[in-house]
């Protein structure tokens, strides 16, 4: 499998104050984050004692540093998250003038409404968490649903990896092609890609069920004989990505299947369920996670997104917009 790398730049005399640390979730995109700008990876020890308590260290002197933490919630959420909030007050407690956390994926986004009886809004509070642990500023990429933006209280740049699918995307024929948003929820930014690749779009409409099984009741929009490209911001345990391929194939004799999703997971039966599907031609994703060999699907392709992470880091730091950048930016 190929993994698009991005070359490293002239170092900035403006980023001269700037100070990039990783926790153990994913430091090969933080090193790759870091390498376009044109910086060293700053050093972090991470250990727990007995009890299973951390002991987090910073490894370089903070003070009146711009300091970004570079940590998606990926699983094991609960203990990123933790080492997350320890690297924020370390930074903060040691004099750092802005403390900004870089995170690629916020797992708990997913958690965005009160849909049952005496349950937590968790994104809310983990949002919360991160600005009492002394985050200044956050940034992080396509999250779940765009209301999880308004959650945080300090300044948050919502990216889209939009431009990486785009430039690949760009080198197929999609002369026969529809782009397909698994429910009407995700239609937006589906429909933001499509416009830009000048192809129709549908959309699916689903239930869910439980974390691992959905329904596809419906298809709106024309698929039929089509190649179709479903367009997701997540693939857990790829149930709605298997649901929605059975209908389509079922009732409208779709071809060759492209999957495209931000965050790519694949926990579960996931794997399993999409090298079982042999008209999807193409899975990609984006290295928001990091995922080792046994959660990797065949036909898989991972795309970087280090280079968008490192523009949006450099254009705060300089005080530059970052608005094209943005998930729901208008591309007209």
């Amino acid at each position: 499998m190929n993994q698009d790398t991005q070359a490293s730049i002239t170092p900035n005399p403006a980023l001269q104050d700037v100070l990039m640390f990783s926790g153990k979730a994913h430091p090969a995109l933080a090193k790759a984050i870091a390498t376009y700008l044109g910086l060293e990876l700053s050093p972090t020890t991470i250990t727990k004692f007995s009890n299973d308590d951390y002991y987090v260290q910073l490894g370089r002197s903070v003070r009146g540093k711009q300091v970004f933490i570079v940590q998606p919630l990926s699983p094991p959420c609960s203990d990123n998250l933790m080492e997350l909030l320890l690297m924020l007050d370390i930074a903060r407690s040691g004099a750092a003038k802005d403390v900004c956390a870089v995170i690629p994926y916020f797992s708990y986004a997913r958690s965005d409404k009160k849909d049952a009886p005496r349950i937590s809004i968790a994104a809310r509070l983990v949002a919360d968490m991160l600005v009492t642990a002394g985050a200044t500023q956050v940034i992080t990429m396509t999250l779940h649903s765009p209301q999880v933006h308004g959650f945080f209280t300090v300044p948050t740049d919502h990216l889209t990896a939009h431009s990486v699918f785009l430039e690949h995307l760009r080198k197929k024929d999609l002369s026969n092609s529809v782009l397909v948003a698994p429910d009407v929820g995700h239609a937006k930014r589906t429909g933001k890609l499509a416009k830009a690749l000048n192809v129709p779009m549908a959309a699916g409409e689903k239930d869910r069920l439980s974390d691992n099984n959905v329904t596809i009741t419906g298809i709106m929009g024309d698929v039929r004989n089509k190649d179709v490209i479903i367009v997701d911001d997540e693939i857990a345990t790829a149930g709605t990505i298997s649901e929605i391929v059975a209908k389509m194939q079922r009732e409208f004799n779709v071809r060759r299947v492209t999957v495209v999703g931000t965050h790519g997971l694949f926990t579960g039966p996931a794997v399993e369920r999409l090298n079982a599907i042999d008209a999807i031609d193409e899975i990609l994703i984006t290295d928001t996670v990091p995922l080792p060999e046994e959660r990797r699907p065949e036909r898989l392709k991972v795309l970087s997104v280090a280079r968008i992470f490192g523009e949006v880091i450099r254009c705060n730091v300089q005080g530059e917009s970052v608005g094209s950048l943005f998930e729901f930016w208008p591309t007209s």
